[in-house]
């Protein structure tokens, strides 16, 4: 039993997917089997019911995977010690993100940490907002980069620090009658369809959404999700509207169908946080939060 065959394990208990699990490590599907088909052959057990879809763990697998998430935070623990004791300054730090913050500042600040620390290496893991909070809780990951209003911010046992602030941009389809304007305002749209991009995947009514009501009017929200490529999809095929940060359009510039222009206002900005638990014994993970 091995470190790789424990992660392979839990990455596919947790994402029901071979085949995600093999992305998540940049790996084939057919190294993650193989590897799980070992671990199953050295237990003696099946740990995956593989004729259901998605995939399941079965009772023993159920039960295994208590343990092979503790075995992982045990040996992670015991490197970061071992770390820390050799004065190395080395060690690893798991960096989890949300979808469309790749094109941040966030590589920057790694590759600048990594200069004055040469030992430290970086693993970084895309979730959405409500996976990324989950894994950062059972520590899984050492820290999480997320925006301002994610409710992860609010619970117990947090530390956050805000890192980054952008301004808003509305994404329009490129038909629209607002394309060729400068700027626009909260009441310009007031008679718009709006695809509402939350942390969360849900509408919950935060200092974003009182600005309509600032503005004058209740919004018109006709979809929800934490998904930006699925929202801009949708305003491609003309469905509705999309408020957004500006780091983000970089992104979908030359994105057929579609294009952005800057909103203007008070505070018409999103604020991005580094997110980590407090009384992790993790001197590396203090310093990166420190240099951010």
């Amino acid at each position: 039993m091995n470190q790789t065959q424990l992660e392979y394990f839990v990455s596919v208990a947790e994402l029901k997917s071979f085949t995600k699990a093999a992305q998540k490590y940049f790996v084939s599907q057919t190294a993650v089997t193989q590897q799980i088909q070992n671990l199953e052959e050295q237990l003696n057990i099946k740990l995956f019911d593989r004729r259901k879809r998605p995939v399941c763990l079965t009772e023993a697998g159920g039960a295994f995977l208590l343990d092979a998430r503790a075995i992982l935070e045990r040996m992670n623990g015991a490197a970061s010690k071992l770390a820390m004791i050799s004065g190395s300054s080395g060690g690893t730090l798991r960096i989890g993100y949300t979808n469309g913050y790749e094109f941040s500042r966030l590589s920057h600040s790694m590759r600048s940490f990594r200069r004055e620390h040469p030992n430290v290496f970086f693993t970084c893991h895309r979730y959405n907002c409500r996976e990324m909070a989950r894994s950062l809780q059972r520590d899984e990951l050492d820290m999480i980069f997320t925006w301002d209003r994610d409710e992860v911010v609010k619970q117990p046992g947090i530390r956050y620090k805000k890192v980054e602030e952008s301004s808003l941009v509305v994404v329009l389809y490129n038909s629209h009658p607002f394309i060729n304007r400068p700027f626009l305002t909260r009441a310009d749209l007031k008679e718009e369809r709006l695809l509402y991009l939350s942390p969360s995947g849900s509408l919950y009514e935060d200092a974003y959404y009182q600005k309509y009501r600032e503005a004058g009017y209740e919004p018109r929200v006709i979809y929800i999700s934490d998904d930006m490529n699925s929202l801009l999809m949708m305003v491609a095929a003309e469905e509705g509207i999309l408020i957004m940060p500006a780091y983000l359009a970089r992104n979908i510039r030359g994105l057929d169908g579609v294009d952005c222009i800057a909103l203007e206002g008070d505070n018409e900005n999103a604020a991005i946080v580094a997110v980590w638990k407090e009384g992790r014994e993790n001197a590396l993970l203090e310093a990166f939060a420190q240099e951010l």
